[in-house]
């Protein structure tokens, strides 16, 4: 168990924390959310020793070990994968690499001989014999084969350090595991693994995460972070969800009923106030009005924008027809022979283990790069908007937000339509005025829609949308792409934002394309589509 007590954090006039007590109990996972800048993130670090509160303290059972996903993806660039997995276990580490040194020393004293057979106990006492064996099935399942458990860190791609850091924060059994977004990297299969793992997982478990469909599958409670305090919910992120909505509106509902009784009451003081007849009921009345209480509501810290993508003309029928395209970067191939076609109406989810191949093949149709070989033919009714995940590139001028968004604005506005117009993305009074070198991801993020939703295409192509975004404006992203009524390509590693949004899955594997209409639930349980995976991978193996 792990116990947050009187903790309270400021930033300047910004107060996160204040006199925030909770318990996580052994058994449980709970979810920790709130709006971007709600101190999700601060509040896991705090728990994890790594930064400390204004006051208060927190504290866990006597041994018990608290193990953190970190997020320093260079920390470990020295040591190999396999090491990096196991100083999850810091003490059982230590003892591993003591016990290595003195078997390694060519003058082995007896003295050695002695401190080796205390070590050789610790060490099996901490299950050390099995810490290899333990640590290569945990990369395996995240997707990190055999042939990399030997190569340094700085040798890994950066999706796959990540993997290599989750496996060292599941490593060993910790009491308290604190996670913060897991899910980020990871394919299909590797969440659902996780997903079994944190199933199965005895101790405490802390998680922040964007993916909605994996809190509703993992967490027993949710820890909601709004108005400084920590609120603790029973049951997974849907029920949290239906519950703080019936208590929001429950609490409105209240005090319409006092300000109304209150309205009430002030009227008839108004009008028989000074009518002797009636001044002791009026009397009696100004005595109710001093007792009724209309309480405060403090302002949430969740905010949602207002996203709508409106085209200015419809798809005609024709829309996209790709035809063989190939593609090779840095030797290797992502891209080999890929031909679909898209139709009016679709909703396409673009899915595959290759992150590189799936952003490679958007950045192509985009015409942000050119095929090895290959062709795709857009209509002539078709305007397209594309979301990049990586955008740097277009905040690298020193410009004010209104500057920035007035770049993609029609000719003929100014000041006062960038104002509003970013206002309903968030970015209200002198936020508008805020530089594009300071912001944070989520609103880099939420600029990035507004160029989009200015361009008023009728197809819409998006690579990893959701990153960065805070639930709430995954919510309105999730809400406004399944209100439009065009065309829609994206990736995105979002469950519940895949499933709700398209009506076709296209996969790109290492053996071909395999193309269906249906939502993503019906695709990961298809027994066709397995069967034409293996169909596919004895195709090119013979």
């Amino acid at each position: 168990m792990i116990c947050a007590t009187n903790i309270t954090l400021a930033y300047g006039k910004r107060m996160l924390f204040k006199d925030v007590n909770i318990q996580f109990k052994p058994g449980n996972c709970y979810g920790l959310i709130g709006a971007n800048g709600a101190g999700k993130s601060t509040f896991l670090k705090i728990l994890a020793g790594d930064i400390e509160a204004d006051s208060g303290n927190v504290s866990v059972g006597p041994r018990e070990r608290i193990a953190v996903l970190r997020q320093d993806h260079f920390a470990f660039d020295g040591h190999r994968v396999m090491d990096t997995v196991i100083m999850g276990h810091e003490q059982l580490y230590k003892i591993k690499e003591e016990r290595d040194l003195l078997y390694a020393k060519p003058d082995f004293s007896d003295e050695d001989g002695i401190r080796s057979g205390e070590l050789e106990v610790q060490f099996e006492e901490m299950n050390g014999y099995e810490s290899e064996s333990e640590a290569a099935v945990l990369l395996k399942n995240l997707g990190i084969s055999e042939n990399l458990h030997t190569k340094k860190m700085k040798e890994l791609e950066g999706g796959e350090k990540v993997r290599v850091l989750l496996a060292q924060a599941l490593f060993g059994n910790p009491d308290v595991l604190l996670l913060d977004e897991p899910t980020n990297n990871l394919d299909i299969t590797s969440i659902k693994w996780l997903q079994e793992f944190l199933y199965r997982f005895k101790n405490t478990v802390i998680v922040v995460s964007h993916d909605r469909h994996f809190m509703n599958q993992v967490c027993t409670h949710i820890a909601d972070i709004d108005f400084s305090q920590i609120s603790v919910y029973v049951g997974n992120y849907d029920f949290w969800y239906q519950a703080s909505q019936l208590n929001l509106k429950q609490r409105q509902a209240d005090n319409k009923r006092v300000t109304d009784r209150a309205n009430e009451l002030k009227s008839f003081i108004r009008r028989f106030s000074s009518n002797a007849s009636k001044s002791r009921q009026a009397t009696s009345r100004k005595k109710l009005l001093e007792k009724l209480t209309i309480e405060d509501m403090p302002v949430s810290s969740r905010k949602y924008p207002f996203i709508r993508f409106t085209p200015e003309r419809s798809c005609g029928n024709i829309i996209l027809e790709v035809e063989g395209l190939s593609k090779t970067i840095d030797g290797e191939k992502l891209l080999e022979n890929v031909s679909f076609t898209i139709n009016k109406g679709d909703k396409i989810a673009l899915i595959g283990r290759n992150t590189p191949a799936k952003t490679a093949l958007l950045q192509i149709i985009a015409g942000r790069m050119e095929p090895d070989s290959g062709s795709y033919r857009w209509g002539t009714t078709i305007t397209h908007s594309y979301f990049p995940k990586e955008h740097s590139g277009f905040f690298t001028k020193d410009l004010t937000l209104i500057d920035w968004l007035l770049q993609y604005a029609p000719p003929k506005e100014g000041e006062s339509f960038a104002r509003t117009f970013l206002g309903r993305m968030l970015f209200s009074g002198d936020d508008a005025l805020k530089t594009t070198d300071i912001l944070s991801g989520g609103e880099k993020v939420r600029c990035m829609l507004s160029r989009m939703m200015l361009a008023q295409s009728n197809v819409l192509i998006l690579d990893e949308p959701t990153n960065h975004l805070d639930l709430e404006s995954i919510t309105a992203l999730n809400n406004s792409l399944i209100n439009f009524k065009e065309v829609v390509l994206f990736t995105s590693h979002d469950h519940e934002f895949v499933n709700t949004v398209v009506n076709r899955i296209i996969e790109l594997t290492p053996h071909g394309v395999i193309d269906r209409l249906m939502t993503f639930d019906e695709y990961i349980e298809s027994p066709e589509v397995a069967g034409t995976r293996e169909k596919m991978a004895l195709q090119t193996v013979q």
